[in-house]
């Protein structure tokens, strides 16, 4: 199933959340030390997407504008993130596109606006404050709709335990959602769980959140052994976890609804295979275009505005996309993944079955 309007409608709402009044300025835009963007990425192990995905769609933006950009990766390490940071403030940035990473971006933005930086939080949302409460730190916020990207995932399970036949009022459903140092994991959680809750799901339990395939695969094996073995459905807030998830489902010979997101390509075989019910599409693009268009306004000089905020500074948001299995071609399709790794021998027949070639 092709879907190439559908992608259209994602780069054109990405588009008009540009619609940021790019008045030149003499002072609060970009630094005039430098012209360089300086980017910190997290890690590579919460999803493939982040040196796959945005470091090249990234480069290449800064790159055809005339722009130097400076991206390096944390690896999931919060010393190495101040270090990074330390370094590319040193050099001269003019702007800063961060990633947080367990809340090393909040002292790295601090420094940064010390020095007339503009910081754009990229993905994840940069806060102070409380959790209930929370403030954003960075002048500007870039990501997806992230409470439709956890609706999205709660509508799987909803749809998944309804085409099972299960009543979702009875059904034992895990919640394994994400980091909660990561400020989307309450986004992601808040949407799928205002999704299942409305539809009589409740937690039959909830390990700790975390951002980690083995770690994830370690607490639901614990969950469901708390729970005799017995499970209906598992929301998982990525594919990364949700793989984890489906080796313990898969040892116990189990396969219930399951949720995800990032469109990974273990995430979208195993939507093929059954294994999972949906995944959530994020084009990665239409984030980093919004992003990069941003950060290079900056650079000029001007200090663009923007309508809609988020804990009270601007926000631009790119729609997520729903992804079962008649529509992983359609990803492929976009080029943000590839037949020939999905299309592996336990899964050639799946992608015949489905036209994904």
């Amino acid at each position: 199933m092709k879907t190439s309007s559908s992608i259209s409608i994602v780069v054109a709402v990405a588009a008009s959340a540009l619609l940021l009044a790019g008045c030149a300025s003499s002072g609060g835009g970009g630094s005039t030390a430098s012209t360089r963007a300086c980017v910190i990425l997290p890690d590579s192990a919460s999803s493939p997407r982040w040196e796959n995905g945005d470091r090249p769609a990234l480069q290449k933006a800064f790159t055809d504008a005339g722009f130097d950009a400076d991206i390096q990766n944390a690896q999931g390490d919060t010393n190495k993130y101040a270090t990074i940071a330390d370094q590319e403030l040193t050099k001269g940035c003019g702007v800063m596109i961060l990633v947080d990473y367990n809340g090393a971006a909040v002292a790295v933005t601090q420094k940064a606006q010390k020095q007339g930086i503009p910081v754009i939080a990229y993905d994840r949302p940069i806060t102070t404050g409380s959790a209930d409460a929370p403030s954003m730190l960075a002048d500007y916020y870039v990501s997806f709709d992230n409470t439709k990207v956890g609706a999205l995932e709660g509508q799987a399970i909803v749809d998944g335990l309804k085409a099972a036949g299960k009543d979702a009022a009875t059904a034992v459903v895990v919640y394994m959602g994400g980091d909660p140092a990561d400020g989307n994991a309450k986004l992601f959680h808040d949407g799928a769980v205002g999704v299942m809750s409305a539809a009589g799901i409740k937690p039959a339990a909830e390990p700790t959140g975390v951002w980690d395939g083995d770690k994830s695969a370690t607490n639901f094996e614990q969950a469901l052994t708390s729970l005799g073995g017995k499970v209906d459905a598992v929301w998982v807030a990525n594919d990364t976890n949700a793989a984890g998830v489906i080796t313990v489902l898969d040892k116990n010979g189990l396969k219930v609804p399951v949720s995800g997101q990032d469109a990974s390509t273990a995430g979208l075989q195993n939507v093929l295979l059954g294994k999972q019910t949906a995944t959530v599409y994020k084009p990665f693009k239409a984030e980093a275009d919004l992003a990069s268009a941003l950060a290079i306004k900056l650079l000029k000089g001007q200090k663009p505005t923007s309508d809609t905020q988020l804990y009270g500074k601007p926000f631009l948001a790119a729609t997520p996309i729903n992804v079962t299995a008649d529509k992983v071609e359609s990803v492929v399709t976009a080029g943000d993944a590839k037949a020939s790794d999905i299309c592996t021998a336990d899964v050639a027949a799946a992608c015949a079955q489905y036209g994904v070639k």
